[in-house]
């Protein structure tokens, strides 16, 4: 999985637009090679491309009402005065998070000849991720053809889909030729040189030819989409804007090839109020109704980082909260969620006295400078989108990495009406489990983008035991509607390699493929082979939860598990019984 930071809650007076936004620019590791342009998500109405040109900015539009804008920073405000602007939001970068199983997952039966017969053959499975070894032998069908029908590598410069602006995009045919030239990457040049994608792709799709079969994936003859996301020139970086582009390119494809789609994400992130309210999230519950279409995504690695703080404080009371800042962290964030109504101030005090001083909503933003390190403080306002407010700190080194500290976040409360607050820091792969809270709390721990609705969210377990993983993200033990919906194998999963053979992986980010792949044998039972025309979306989550295996004496849905542990041959099943009750005559009615 990945992960990102930073996040926007624009307003539309211009001075409040410029301070929250403004401010945040300050905050955002700036990657871009011209440090003068931004890019923003928009939700909007009207003709967005009309303000962009009259802004002199480029605007892409992903989905309906939303576009990601490419604008000088300076005209920020200037955008936003629009009345064709609903809303704005700043990218957040991602970062990789995570590290044969068939069987306890009740998909070899599924798979064999004499059981459901199934492969994935028909349907299009897209693997966003860090990209794919295209000259992998698990990729290739019997005659050594590639299985995979597109590469879009963001981070190459090259020729861009029709319809994007940045990265390279490589065809089945050009794939072809680069498996039988002498020197491949001259014609693909697409490397993944962090095989996370790689992996993730094998679980849910690998055929095993490098195993002789041994070794095999969910579904065998599924087709591929692979895009590495991206900044051109960043392997290591990506944002939010880059998957929402991912997204849209793999749907539009599928539309094209009149197949049915299941989509693999294995990213996440602890900057936002994990209830599925930013514009990233909301794009992809609304983009995961369009076309024939199921996006999988795992809970994140979070459970036991120790990186969710749950509280709650009364009126006129002052709390103070220890985190330990473990070595070689260069950048963190600390982001508080409470309720708008509630009244208090902050206060970050550091090992050798020095604080940030008392923020609240009088002061909005600060920003403190010491010899080793800046601060900026930004006490947000809630959105017309939600009625949360944010305060975020983030704390940059000014030399070299920050050292080991115990640091107390002060609350200092006023008038308290509610009283629950949250607090997360960035995950680990940004700041590994030596930077965590004294008193977490493992719960409400899935990272951003899983808290989407109308997902599939997968959990991690380790099947030789039947536990949860520590690692896995829970769910929300307040709202329900924040559980996982199942999960499935996340413990040391034998997956293909980048550069070849095989290797172990563990984390969720390895469970959601299997979850993936099951999606496309049911989609290739229902749709290709005609059984369930309308196997997709929330009827696809629906059916996974119920034939979910469930232990005796278990309260389910629960916050670990969801709704049990992947089998599909019991989902299958059920889709039988279903199909054999109706003809579908009653959508006649």
């Amino acid at each position: 999985m990945l992960t990102k930071r930073i996040n926007s809650k624009a307003s539309k007076t211009n001075d409040l637009f410029s301070s929250e936004i403004g401010n945040e620019l300050e905050f955002e590791e700036d990657l871009e090679m011209d440090s003068n342009k931004i890019e923003v998500i928009a939700k909007f109405n009207g003709d967005i491309l009309k303000v962009a040109e009259e802004l002199g900015a480029e605007a892409e539009i992903v989905y309906e009402n939303y576009a990601i804008i490419t604008i000088d920073k300076t005209k920020l405000a200037a955008l936003n005065s629009y009345s064709e602007v609903e809303h704005l939001e700043l990218p957040k970068n991602l970062y990789f998070e995570g590290s044969n199983n068939l069987v306890s997952s009740c998909i070899t039966a599924v798979q064999r000849s004499s059981g459901f017969n199934l492969s994935g053959k028909g349907v299009i499975i897209a693997i966003i991720d860090s990209g794919i070894d295209y000259m992998h032998p698990d990729f290739q069908n019997i005659d050594g053809t590639s299985r995979i029908l597109f590469i879009w590598d963001q981070t190459q410069k090259g020729v861009p889909p029709v319809g994007f602006y940045s990265g390279a995009e490589y065809n089945n045919q050009q794939i072809n030729n680069a498996i039988q030239s002498p020197n491949p990457f001259l014609i693909v040049p697409s490397v993944d040189t962090n095989g996370h994608g790689t992996a993730v792709a094998g679980i849910a799709a690998g055929n095993g030819r490098s195993s002789g079969g041994l070794n095999v994936g969910v579904a065998t003859e599924a087709d591929i989409i692979a895009v590495k996301v991206g900044y051109k020139g960043y392997e290591s970086f990506a944002r939010s804007t880059e998957l929402m582009r991912a997204l849209k390119y793999v749907i539009d494809k599928a539309k094209r090839f009149n197949r049915p789609i299941c989509i693999n994400m294995s990213f996440g992130m602890n900057n936002g109020s994990h209830k599925g309210d930013s514009l990233f999230e909301t794009f992809i519950t609304e983009i995961s109704t369009s076309w024939k279409t199921s996006i999988i995504i795992p809970t994140g690695n979070e459970g036991s980082s120790g990186h969710h703080y749950k509280g709650k404080i009364a009126s006129k009371e002052v709390q103070e909260i220890d985190y330990f800042r473990g070595p070689g962290v260069e950048t963190y964030y600390l982001s508080l969620w409470k309720n708008f109504v509630d009244e208090f101030a902050v206060e970050l005090i550091f090992p050798d006295g020095n604080t940030s001083g008392v923020i609240n909503i009088e002061n909005q933003t600060k920003t403190v400078r010491r010899p080793t390190f800046d601060l900026n403080i930004f006490y947000g306002q809630p959105s017309h989108y939600s009625t949360l407010q944010e305060v975020l700190f983030t704390v940059n080194a000014t030399q070299g990495a920050l050292l080991p500290a115990i640091i107390k976040l002060k609350i200092i409360a006023d008038t308290i009406v509610d009283g629950n607050y949250e607090i997360w820091l960035p995950t680990i792969e940004e700041v590994s489990e030596e930077t965590f809270f004294a008193n977490p709390s493992i719960y409400n721990t899935l990272t951003i983008p899983s808290t989407a609705a109308k997902v599939v969210r997968v959990a991690g377990y380790n099947d030789r035991v039947g536990n949860i993983a520590p690692f896995s993200g829970r769910g929300d033990v307040d709202n329900t509607a924040f559980y996982p919906d199942i999960a499935a194998p996340a413990v040391n999963i034998l997956s293909t390699k980048s550069g070849g053979g095989y290797d172990t992986f563990t984390g969720t980010s390895v469970a959601a493929p299997f979850a993936t792949g099951s999606a496309a044998l049911m989609m290739q039972w229902g749709i290709v082979n005609n059984n369930d025309p309308f196997l997709y979306g929330e009827r696809i989550r629906a059916f996974l939860r119920i034939g979910a295996e469930r232990k005796p004496g278990v309260i389910y849905p629960n916050a670990s598990f969801g709704y049990g542990t992947l089998c599909l041959y019991g989902t299958m099943n059920y889709l039988t019984e279903y199909q054999l009750g109706g003809d579908y005559s009653w959508l006649q009615i």
